[in-house]
């Protein structure tokens, strides 16, 4: 029997003044361009993912323990963590798109778990929710995973039980499902990007979901790491073509891309590839989000070295760096990967099927207790909503609140369609949109796998403190 879980969290507060929140205002959504009929935008939707796939018959069985470790962060200081198979990032997982996975997942911590594979399209009872679509993974206890990834990409795993503490101490690891194009690249490199919250001794900060965590976005570390790594490098040589796929992985912190000299053009975000490529300079990669980077190295830059940034706050954060060594290469030429069925949805001015109104009250307790709610009830309380696989539907993210939210749709694509009323033509598909303080975002989506899926706040925090619903696909 399955129970629905009833967080509660102990509120401590800490000073660590991150952000500064913005006054309240409420947007009133404008509908400036036409209504479509939902079979038009159903049409148009027709083939830009696939709804099944053909395997290729080829499993992949791996072997994953999550259990305590111990990492080396900041140089000759060690840090106990908790990983799969005794490395944060688990060892990368790639293979080809079609093939099974096959995961035997033992728990060795001494709290329950499970693992949910952030964007991958995965049955329902693979989805790894407690409660919702298995059962807890007690101490001790073993489940295996099994199901086959129905699009290439980019994609990650995590714990989806006290998620903010077991992915801040160094629970996650990335899934590279390639496509075609993967192999024609110089270099396909993946940079998982995360902040730690270390103490003086260089422990992580062992209170989490604290008041101050609460009401700000979530938890912000201290020492942004790549790969774990302060310093983080790639060698290439002038003229290779890269593919470099970066995640976020962090539990509340996000990232406006910077490249300096060094164009970067996406061609992908959240796994999918792009209708249209763009250049990924000021990207706001939210928690959750991934984007893929197609880079050629210049001819001439022998010796020279490009850093990407973080801007996303006051303070510039290096993130990790590129380095040209050795002799120049020839260039791999060939067109970008795109997906040229990514529908446009510039005409959706129908009214939202579901409207998510985000925002926080005070629970029972203490004025230290924060939940975040959406439509004002708290995960405890929700009320599931409904919708019918191959048919069309809006969502609108109303943002009442002065904090950020990226919102995260198990199991689905969806395409941001607006924001604050005005018509806006993303040319890619996501599973994670960041919603602003006061911003109304609104989305198209035509689900195609049935089940039972999460709809929340991938600021870790704000999912753990209520901000997190169920959608039921019929």
């Amino acid at each position: 029997m399955k129970k629905l879980l009833i967080p509660i969290f102990l509120v401590v507060g800490v000073s660590l003044g991150l952000l500064v929140g913005t006054d309240l205002q409420t947007f009133e959504v404008q509908e400036t361009y036409a209504a479509v009929s939902k079979a038009d935008l159903e049409n148009e939707f027709d083939g830009a993912y696939a709804e099944e796939i053909e395997p290729t018959g080829v499993l992949h069985e791996i072997d994953l323990i999550a259990a305590e470790s111990e990492m080396v962060l900041v140089p000759g200081e060690k840090t106990m963590t908790w990983s799969y198979n005794g490395t944060t990032p688990a060892e990368e997982i790639r293979i080809k798109l079609g093939d099974e996975l096959k995961i035997n997942f033992e728990n060795q911590l001494e709290q329950a778990t499970t693992i949910h594979f952030h964007g991958i399209r995965v049955p329902n009872e693979m989805d790894g929710v407690p409660t919702v679509t298995q059962d807890f993974i007690e101490p001790g206890e073993s489940f295996t995973y099994q199901f086959i990834p129905k699009d290439a990409g980019t994609y990650w795993y995590h714990p989806h039980f006290e998620s903010a503490e077991q992915i801040e101490m160094g629970l996650y690891g990335v899934i590279v499902v390639e496509d075609e194009t993967s192999e024609l690249y110089s270099q396909d490199e993946v940079w998982l990007i995360d902040d730690w919250l270390l103490q003086s001794d260089y422990q992580i900060y062992p209170n989490f979901v604290t008041g101050h965590d609460l009401m700000h976005d979530g938890r912000w570390g201290n020492l942004v790491t790549v790969n774990s790594s302060i310093d983080e490098t790639l060698i290439v040589q002038p003229g290779e073509r890269i593919r470099l796929r970066l995640v976020n992985t962090s539990n509340g912190r996000i990232y406006e891309l910077k490249f300096g000299e060094l164009e970067a053009t996406a061609i992908a975000v959240d796994g999918m590839l792009v209708g249209e490529v763009f250049d990924a300079e000021g990207f706001e990669l939210a928690p959750g989000n991934r984007i893929d980077l197609d880079i050629t190295i210049p001819t001439d830059a022998e010796g020279e070295e490009f850093i990407i940034y973080d801007a996303f706050t006051r303070s510039t954060i290096q993130l990790a760096r590129i380095l040209v060594e050795g002799e120049t290469v020839e260039t791999p030429v060939f067109d970008f990967p795109i997906n040229p069925n990514v529908p446009s949805w510039e005409a959706t001015g129908n009214d939202p099927d579901l409207v998510y109104e985000l925002d926080s009250q005070r629970a029972s307790g203490g004025m230290m207790n924060l939940q975040w709610v959406i439509n004002g009830r708290a995960y405890s309380d929700i009320i599931p909503d409904e919708i019918e696989a191959g048919e069309f539907v809006k969502i609108q993210f109303k943002n009442e609140s002065s904090r950020l939210h990226p919102m995260h749709i198990h199991g689905q694509f969806f395409k941001v369609v607006s924001r604050d009323g005005e018509p806006v033509d993303e040319p890619y598909f996501r599973d994670t949109v960041l919603v602003h303080p006061d911003e109304t975002v609104e989305v198209g989506m035509v689900p195609l796998d049935s089940g039972s899926w999460m709809n929340h706040c991938h600021i870790l925090e704000h999912a753990e403190a209520g901000m997190m619903t169920i959608i039921n696909v019929e």
